[in-house]
């Protein structure tokens, strides 16, 4: 099959898998104690291998490799996707498929700590994404409004504008919650069985097992496995942490009561809770007093203890509004609105993630002085527009003032160390040439992205009012 008959059919088998995924989800919303079987025949179905695949080419990882050394880029160009998709139908079919350990890739942190990432092979990347297509519709009709990290049309800014809501409405405790190396201790047999509540094929539960037990082959060949973790950097590990966390959701879910209740509980000295998580990360929204916040803590290390979880005793932490917090990238803190004596709960970007925008600059503009600046834009302009996107949505202006100041310095600065014997006149005249701003770097079409052009907004709060990707209708 050629790659225009591969796009063609591509669409026709989009709209089966959501046609299908549709019907999953609408059963397992009807029947919250269903367990569906006969799954398997979905994951060996071409419609699901062929969106899986276009799924995985897409990915930005597309031109990693896992420890066969193939990349979902190089099987594209060489045009070898239906005999991919053919074989790993044809392993899945005959019961053969056996995932390969995935390659350990260590990401430096704060602190000279690293996140391990998992690198799973092209073949393995093609079976997952088709495991989330099957799994995702069914375990969605079970997953709370508290949850947004990796969840269809959820995004980081709800789980923000979730916490920014509830501090401006008598939520003035917050409980920080951080779990140590979540993704690394996750049970297995703890999860396994959370995944039994719902999934009765024993063919798909061995298939999910497989990729749990494949292990991880390290840096010095030596590959290690064990009974606990779900590696980071595969497609099913967001779903399999968020089934596991989910018990966390399911705990505070019953805090969630209506307003007259929730009078009646403040009136008798009780304090109302709220959970706001994304992934691993979550805040605990007290509206009460702080001895009723610290009470929660040994109730929450509880809840985690069985999906063999605990907290981080140097992250987790209880701060008031006031004080202020940091959540996914944004402080949140309320203070008083300049001239006036009201005070309100304020976003905007935190000072560690500045910081790391910042790193990113300078590193880029440390690197070669023998390229081109239009080389160096291209790599600038998109990690800014990304980051002032991201940040877009709360009171940034400030910050992208400050980073505009720091991007142009280190811009000129980097050109003046690439031509050290031109002065500032021909400098301006050769890389300054925006019409409207005369001292703002450019080469040619190719313009320095300013991140201050950026205008702040308000992002709306959905609250429960965020739409499920598979319609009720369908």
């Amino acid at each position: 099959m050629n790659t225009d008959a591969l796009e063609a059919a591509f669409f026709d088998a989009e709209r089966r898998v959501l046609e299908i995924q549709a019907k999953l989800h609408r059963w397992a919303v009807d029947d919250p104690h269903r367990r569906f079987d006969d799954l398997y025949n979905l994951v060996a179905d071409p419609a699901f291998l062929l969106v899986a695949w276009f799924r995985v080419r897409s990915n930005k990882g597309a031109r990693t490799a896992g420890v066969d050394g193939m990349t979902a880029h190089a099987v594209r160009l060489w045009q070898q996707d239906c005999v991919l998709l053919e074989q790993v139908r044809a392993e899945l079919k005959a019961r053969e498929f056996r995932p390969m350990p995935v390659r350990a890739v260590d990401i430096p942190k704060t602190k000279g700590k690293v996140r391990r990432l998992g690198i799973p092979t092209v073949r393995d990347r093609v079976v997952q994404a088709v495991l989330k297509l099957v799994l995702e519709p069914i375990f969605e009709a079970d997953f709370r409004s508290c949850s947004y990290g990796f969840r269809p049309n959820r995004r980081a800014q709800d789980a923000v504008t979730e916490t920014w809501h509830l501090a401006s409405n008598s939520y003035e405790w917050i409980v920080e919650g951080d779990i140590e190396a979540c993704f690394d201790r996750i049970d297995h047999t703890a999860l396994m069985d959370r995944v039994r509540h719902r999934i009765a094929d024993k063919r798909v539960l061995s298939l999910i097992k497989a990729f749990l037990k494949a292990g991880i082959l390290g840096k010095d060949g030596q590959i290690w496995s064990g009974d606990t973790g779900t590696p980071q950097g595969g497609i099913l590990s967001p779903l399999l942490a968020n089934v596991a966390l989910s018990v966390l959701d399911e705990h505070f879910d019953q805090y969630t009561i209506s307003t007259v209740e929730r009078a009646k509980r403040r009136r008798h000295g009780l304090a109302n809770y709220r959970l706001v998580r994304y992934a691993d990360d979550f805040v605990i929204m007290v509206s009460g007093n702080r001895a009723q916040a610290e009470a929660l803590l040994p109730e929450v290390a509880e809840v985690l203890a069985p999906m063999g979880l605990r907290l981080s005793a140097e992250k987790t932490m209880i701060t008031h509004i006031d004080e202020g917090l940091d959540f996914l990238g944004w402080r949140i803190r309320r203070h008083r609105k300049r001239g006036t004596v009201a005070r309100y709960v304020y976003t905007y970007p935190s000072k560690k993630a500045l910081r790391a925008i910042m790193t990113k600059v300078k590193v880029a503009c440390l690197q070669n002085v023998n390229e081109s600046l239009a080389d160096l834009l291209h790599r600038l302009n998109p990690m800014l527009r990304g980051w002032t996107a991201y940040f877009r949505p709360g009171v940034s202006n400030v910050t992208f003032e400050y980073l505009r100041s720091y991007v142009w310095r280190r811009v000129m600065r980097w050109i003046r160390k690439k031509h050290r014997r031109i002065n500032w006149e021909k400098l301006r005249r050769r890389y300054c040439t925006v019409s409207n701003d005369r001292w703002w770097p450019a080469d040619g079409d190719v313009i320095l992205f300013n991140p201050a052009s950026v205008s702040t907004t308000r992002y709306r709060y959905r609250g429960t009012k965020i739409p499920s990707p598979w319609p009720a209708g369908a």
